[in-house]
């Protein structure tokens, strides 16, 4: 070969590497250059021929990868024919990866007070509040303004949040000891139901449950995220001492209905965190009243419960979701109704348009310093003095 046909396929190799670079691996979410996943590249003429190494054997996600590569080859001017070599990685490459994608966890799980991530529980005191389709609804409507959003269902006994997603089939990918969470409508969800027979009944002690959230948040790879949610489970019990303990700096925002003798009860859930050392930031109120074709207002479950819940947690009420039968229809059907109004174009649902400003309320709202290191150094007493 030529000086100057060695320097073209140099040069053709770099920019198909360039295009490469363009392939996110839709589990991992990062450049499949950046994952080592193409070890080489050859150039002959212009046919070039590209090594792709899939993390794990039987990896789903491999014919669109294999397909995106192959995309992405052939859209390089000057590219003929394309060959993509599809093999496994080897062992060692396999493990650096994972170390890299784990970094350095002082705590054992990414999500510590220096974390830029936002950890927010949604916790209620007792069940049947619709805890879990507010939380589903509002992991997407943040997902829709443009954060990267985590889930985790730590809801071990009653866990909903997959079959609300229409994810209730998937399974978490393992690469290694690391754990792979399926995503849907753009947020990343782990849940014990991934892992168990939908019609299982768990039933675990608290030990248990706090090795299961600590896995989840340990061995679970998210990736970067802005914020990620906790649909807990209700009441005060194991899970809640748990993700106290591991993420004391968690903020915390209590769901209730309007029945004022719920108050009572959804303010322990509160008090509980507190205890923890987490911040609750507010109150949603939940099945706020059912809209009538006359213009007027069915308030079957009363009025007042999420203003007096607030009023005693004193923390502002941020939201009041109304009875909505499509937001009912939507976690059936595993498609949360913000989804739906968003691709209508139109937030025509009362609940939806209330979570989505609710999901732009808590998007603009600033996360506290409390439990955050600041890089801070004292500074020299004498350094501004002039002699």
């Amino acid at each position: 070969m030529s000086a100057d046909a060695g320097g073209a396929a140099l040069e053709l190799e770099a920019r198909v590497r360039a295009a490469l670079a363009g392939v996110i691996d839709p589990e991992i979410r990062r450049p499949v250059t950046e994952l080592d996943m193409v070890p080489s590249i050859r150039v002959d003429g212009d046919a070039v021929a590209i090594d792709l190494r899939l993390t794990i054997v039987g990896c789903p996600a491999a014919t669109a990868i294999e397909r995106d590569v192959r995309a992405a080859a052939e859209s390089v001017a000057g590219v003929g024919a394309v060959s993509v070599d599809v093999g496994v990685m080897d062992a060692a490459t396999r493990d650096s990866l994972i170390a890299r994608l784990r970094g350095t966890r002082p705590s054992g799980h990414p999500f510590t007070a220096d974390s830029l991530t936002r950890v927010i529980a949604i916790t209620s005191g007792k069940g049947g509040v619709g805890k879990s389709t507010l939380t589903a609804n509002l992991a997407v409507a943040l997902a829709q303004q443009g954060l990267r959003v985590g889930l985790v269902d730590a809801d071990v006994f009653g866990f909903s949040i997959p079959a609300l997603l229409g994810i209730a089939d998937a399974k978490p990918t393992r690469v290694g000891d690391m754990i792979m969470p399926p995503r849907a409508h753009g947020v990343a969800v782990i849940s014990i139901g991934m892992f168990v027979d939908a019609r299982t009944a768990v039933s675990w002690r608290g030990p248990m449950l706090h090795r299961t959230v600590q896995q989840f948040l340990t061995d679970v790879h998210f990736g970067d995220l802005d914020v990620l949610l906790l649909d807990m489970p209700p009441g005060t019990g194991d899970v809640a001492i748990s993700v106290g303990q591991l993420m004391p700096h968690a903020e915390v925002v209590v769901v209730t209905t309007p029945q004022r003798a719920a108050a009572d009860v959804a303010e322990r859930s509160g008090l509980v965190a507190r205890q923890t050392g987490q911040t609750v930031i507010g109150v949603v109120e939940n099945m706020a009243g059912l809209a009538q074709p006359d213009g007027s207002v069915l308030e079957l479950f009363g009025s007042g419960g999420g203003a007096e819940t607030a009023a005693r947690l004193e923390v502002p009420l941020l939201a009041q979701v109304p009875l909505s039968v499509a937001l009912r229809e939507g976690g059936d059907a595993g498609e949360p109704i913000v989804l739906r109004a968003s691709s209508d174009g139109i937030e025509s649902d009362a609940a939806a348009t209330a979570i989505s400003a609710l999901a732009r309320d808590l998007a603009r709202r600033g996360r506290g310093l409390a439990g955050r290191k600041l890089s801070l150094a004292p500074r020299d007493a004498g350094a501004n003095r002039s002699d």
